[in-house]
């Protein structure tokens, strides 16, 4: 099986690579030549543009664009309506927006060209330990292309099984990829995945931030703790209901460095936190986690908000409760 793979960074690279030791080949391309060169040098087929790696496909052809949501998926997905023929793919690997998703498979469908929108998880780390896919579309296109999600998905055994569950009487597949449903239901179920993941950090980091205070000089200095933080995140990995691969990460940066000293605490955010946010308000889904987690990442950015200017200024004027600087 051969595809063709469009964006190198991080996550496009990996892909190739992974795809590369289950035996599949990939056509590459990115307007880094750079990035190019690199994959072409471990085995890749190297294209000089779009047109070409189209063209270098055999037919069926599957086109998996690996972009950065907004303009550069747009523009890439615009241009292979235009490349494509009936029977082919193109697959939206990035962090879209699921509406997007919809629109972007209709405009494909009217030139005979099927997509699929794939939200994919495992980060940096996907390389060694698979990636998590979210696939929504054609059934006929997810069942042609079962062996490229196989290669890309965690193998068997990967994770523990789930307490109380028989797969002997649960036909559920034990598989790290899953078709979601039509057009749009990839990239939705990655954005509700994403937003959880928002809470998760936020809940994990308020609680070791608590850890960390409990020594402060706030508390009264009877009932004060010292507790090693970096220890305790060692020892909740190791049976805690709380055990997770995020958890893992976190006690690793701990190890390395208590104070996580070189980090700025200034977190970004890609878009899938507002979008399921928005999502939630559409839907009347209470979600005051979820919003929590994405206004502590716009809080992250700021320093000395006016917000807090103003607090400062009403707590003095109306009970002088003049803060200090």
């Amino acid at each position: 099986m051969q595809i063709g793979m469009v964006g190198l960074g991080r996550m496009g690279g990996n892909l190739v690579r992974r795809l590369a030791r289950a035996g599949i080949t990939c056509t590459v391309w990115d307007r880094d030549p750079a990035a190019v060169a690199a994959l072409a040098a471990e085995g890749a087929e190297a294209a000089t543009d779009l047109a070409d790696l189209v063209e270098r496909l055999p037919e069926p052809r599957t086109v998996w664009v690996m972009l950065p949501a907004g303009a550069a998926t747009e523009e890439a997905i615009g241009q292979l309506a235009n490349l494509l023929a009936p029977g082919d793919v193109a697959i939206d690997g990035g962090n879209g927006m699921w509406k997007d998703a919809i629109r972007r498979a209709a405009v494909l469908r009217d030139v005979g060209v099927d997509m699929l929108d794939i939200g994919t998880s495992g980060g940096v780390w996907g390389l060694a330990r698979g990636y998590c896919l979210m696939i929504g579309g054609p059934a006929e296109q997810v069942e042609r292309l079962d062996p490229v999600f196989k290669a890309l998905a965690p193998g068997e055994g990967a994770a523990p099984p789930t307490p109380g569950r028989d797969p002997a009487a649960d036909p559920r597949p034990a598989q790290g990829y899953i078709h979601c449903g039509a057009n749009g239901a990839g990239h939705f179920t990655k954005m509700v995945h994403n937003a959880v993941e928002y809470g998760m950090m936020q809940a994990m980091a308020e609680g070791l931030e608590l850890l960390r205070q409990a020594d402060s000089e706030v508390v009264p200095e009877e009932l004060r703790l010292s507790l090693d933080v970096p220890d305790i995140t060692e020892a909740w990995r190791r049976g805690s209901v709380v055990a997770s691969w995020l958890l893992d990460l976190t006690a690793q940066a701990l190890a390395a460095d208590g104070e996580l000293s070189t980090y700025s605490g200034r977190v970004g955010d890609s878009g899938e936190g507002r979008w399921a946010v928005q999502a939630a308000i559409e839907s009347a889904v209470p979600a005051p986690v979820l919003s929590a987690a994405l206004y502590s990442r716009f809080r992250s950015r700021q320093e000395a908000p006016f917000a807090d200017r103003s607090l400062s200024a009403m707590r003095n004027a109306f009970g002088g409760h003049l803060e200090p600087k």
